[in-house]
């Protein structure tokens, strides 16, 4: 048996008020340890600690590298560096950026998962494009839980409805309700499932760490397409249930952000030049292809699931 006594959460774009909507319901003397990482500018400070400390019984601070954790206490990541967890120490990172964030979410849950298994719980809370999504996989492979604000609550959707559509999420609730589930699930005795961390997740995590691991140590193979951090050309992970590409300093994307970042940069440059049409163009298209993305993923999903009950006032489909 064992207890959920390792909690990480990530977030994004309206991710302050959801942070505080947690923490905010999580008892006194939680038996458990909260690690947080919101998305924040790589050379602005952050009040982040001071807020939560402010919301909720537990005490917040930035996480120092080589402290050991503490049950009943939160740790927040600081600007321009991963929050790892690593043999119960924290270890800050300034290993390749993921999704163009660091900190970034995914590279916390893969550490968690990778340290602790089923003992882990991740939680993905407010927030643009798809960060997040890749970790929870990952944390739900070893047995651990995985949890996700409501859409409907969000004020930025597009993190926590990426994180359903890719995982079988155990969880969706209001953020309030996330801090009373964690609370319970702190308290209560689990099965140990003793999920199996597998190769890429190691590797992933350690290429997180800054160690010196290319992408050529991971099975990878060519895709065909250009990192938007560096130029270098990306390569397809192996095996994922989730889609991901990296480059060979370890820079990831999913397809999505690739495809928002791509379509950001070619608008950017484009308005560099004078070039007004196609910065909108290019801004349009990739707004257009996310859309029809979506479209392709719900039709599949349709289809997985049998065609829809007659008599619900939809037309057959021709």
């Amino acid at each position: 048996m064992t207890r959920r006594d390792v909690v990480a959460i990530g977030a994004s774009a309206g991710g302050v008020e959801a942070l505080c909507a947690v923490v905010g319901a999580l008892p006194p003397g939680l038996p458990a340890v909260v690690l947080v990482v919101l998305h924040v500018p790589r050379n602005a400070p952050s009040a982040l600690p001071r807020i939560l400390s402010r919301c909720g019984p537990l005490p917040a601070h930035h996480a120092v590298h080589g402290d050991p954790v503490r049950r009943g206490h939160i740790y927040v990541a600081p600007a321009n560096h991963h929050l790892l967890l690593t043999d119960g120490r924290i270890q800050l990172s300034r290993g390749p950026a993921e999704n163009g964030h660091r900190p970034a979410v995914d590279p916390l849950f893969r550490s968690v998962a990778r340290a602790h298994g089923s003992r882990s719980v991740g939680v993905v809370l407010s927030g643009a494009r798809d960060d997040g999504t890749a970790g929870l996989a990952a944390i739900k492979a070893v047995g651990g839980l995985i949890v996700v604000q409501d859409p409907a609550e969000a004020p930025h959707r597009s993190m926590p409805v990426s994180a359903q559509e890719h995982n079988d999420v155990q969880h969706v609730l209001s953020a309030a309700e996330i801090g009373g589930l964690i609370g319970k699930v702190a308290a209560a005795e689990v099965p140990d499932t003793g999920g199996v961390v597998d190769d890429l997740l190691a590797a992933e995590a350690e290429m997180a760490e800054f160690s010196p691991m290319t992408t050529d140590e991971l099975g990878a193979v060519p895709a065909g397409l250009a990192c938007p951090s560096c130029h270098g050309a990306l390569f397809d992970l192996p095996g994922e249930p989730v889609p991901r590409f990296r480059c060979r300093v370890g820079h990831a994307w999913s397809p999505e952000t690739l495809l928002a970042e791509q379509g950001f940069r070619m608008a950017e440059s484009a308005t560099e030049r004078g070039n007004t049409w196609a910065a909108r163009r290019f801004a349009d298209t990739a707004t257009d292809t996310k859309a029809a993305g979506r479209l392709v993923r719900d039709l599949i999903n349709r289809i997985a699931t049998g065609p829809p009950d007659r008599g619900e006032g939809e037309p057959d489909e021709q």
